[in-house]
């Protein structure tokens, strides 16, 4: 450990005995224990009230309030690195604690030098993150009703980030039903089934060789499965470790969902740095927009981090765009008009933003990647462009949804 003393907070889950955790850690100096949290309620008042730099979650095995703590120690104190502390074999548990945000885990008992190093790798890795990392943004690309031109948004948006030097990565997310492969004109040779059926762990260049080139952009997709059948195989932890991977190589990454808050798209919408909900100027759609931006507020995302896209909003269909925005409760960000050649863009798999830059859908996407790009400047980010956001969990979620 070193030189200085790391302010610490043991978190103990039922049955665990102190005295055991205690005896575990490194020899007295390197730690200050601020608080021993007996159970896990009183271990988040104990957070709540200190302002520790390390949290130890000591729990005997498969625990879901531990994985709570966990979850929400990660989304409220993103600084603070978290290791979990196992009584006897983890068997399941190892994989569920750091989809929630642990740094590491160790297995007791333990020789206190292993421990020690353990816990120097994690404050190490945490400080090293939060100085140096910059992660690339995520778009997630949502449309809570089909065919409001959510897929049109992504595949456009991709092409413009990429237009723009950006190296640019696409994810159909639409798993039964993906149509980006279409829509720009790829063949379905390997998809992100093919990348989950090959097994074995995943690194840059493995995922990279699963990525579709697109020829007139450059920019790189990970095509949806072909049949439907397939997307039983793409779980949740599968796409958080593809998602981490392509924001490590890309300088931004886009997510074209299907329509619905599925796991997979839930998973998408915690670890996204900005989200584009795609609606249009009718009142079925309006009407689930409007379901859609409510949920989200539910799961604890603010305005800020949503564009609303209204596309189709020249359409004469008896609602003007101010009825829209008192239906909405907001104005949109990006109004996409009606364009006779976006039907002929889709079926000739050509981007309307390459088919043609003089068109009014066209230059409305450019000016929508103008505005990211603006946001995404380092110069204009308050912490030097280093964007750095931990996995804040799935737990607002499942309350979000259990209120119907």
């Amino acid at each position: 450990m070193s030189d200085s003393t790391v302010k610490t907070l043991i978190a103990l889950d039922e049955g665990i005995d102190a005295t055991a955790i205690e005896a575990a850690l490194p020899p007295s100096g390197s730690l200050q224990v601020v608080g021993i949290g007996e159970g896990i309620d009183h271990s988040w008042a104990l957070l709540e009230q200190s302002a520790p730099e390390l949290l130890l979650v000591a729990t005997s095995g498969h625990s879901e309030p531990a994985l709570h703590l966990i979850e929400g120690a990660a989304r409220q104190r993103p600084d603070t690195p978290i290791v979990v502390f196992a009584m006897g074999s983890p068997n399941g548990f190892l994989q569920r604690a750091f989809a929630a945000g642990a740094d590491d885990l160790i297995v007791l008992p333990a020789t206190q030098e292993h421990v020690a190093f353990a816990l120097e790798k994690a404050l190490a890795r945490t400080r090293a993150t939060n100085t140096e990392v910059r992660q690339s943004p995520l778009i997630c690309v949502l449309g809570p009703k089909g065919g409001t031109g959510k897929t049109l948004t992504s595949c456009n948006l991709a092409v413009a980030f990429a237009k723009a030097g950006k190296r640019t990565a696409l994810v159909d997310l639409d798993l039964q039903f993906g149509d980006v492969g279409i829509a720009l004109g790829l063949k379905p040779e390997r998809t992100i089934y093919n990348l989950a059926h090959a097994g074995g762990t995943i690194d840059a260049e493995k995922l990279e060789s699963y990525l579709t080139v697109h020829p007139a952009s450059g920019a790189r997709v990970l095509l949806a499965p072909t049949r439907p059948d397939q997307a039983g195989l793409i779980s949740v932890d599968f796409l958080r470790e593809v998602y981490t991977l392509l924001r490590a190589s890309s300088d931004v990454v886009i997510v074209d969902t299907s329509p619905s808050f599925s796991p997979e798209v839930i998973a998408t919408i915690d670890v996204a740095t900005d989200l584009a909900v795609v609606g249009m100027l009718d009142a079925l759609s309006l009407k689930d927009s409007k379901l859609g931006l409510e949920t989200l507020e539910l799961m604890g995302h603010d305005n800020g981090k949503i564009k609303l896209v209204l596309n189709r909003s020249s359409a004469k269909v008896g609602i003007t765009r101010e009825e829209a925005e008192a239906v909405l409760g907001r104005r949109p960000d990006v109004f996409l008009p009606e364009d006779r050649e976006i039907p002929r863009s889709v079926t000739e798999g050509r981007p309307i933003v390459l088919a043609s830059e003089r068109s009014p859908v066209s230059r409305a996407f450019t000016g929508f990647v103008s505005t990211y790009l603006a946001e995404f400047d380092p110069a204009e980010t308050s912490n030097g462009g280093k964007r750095h956001r931990r996995p804040r969990g799935l737990r607002r979620l499942r309350l979000a949804r259990g209120r119907g």
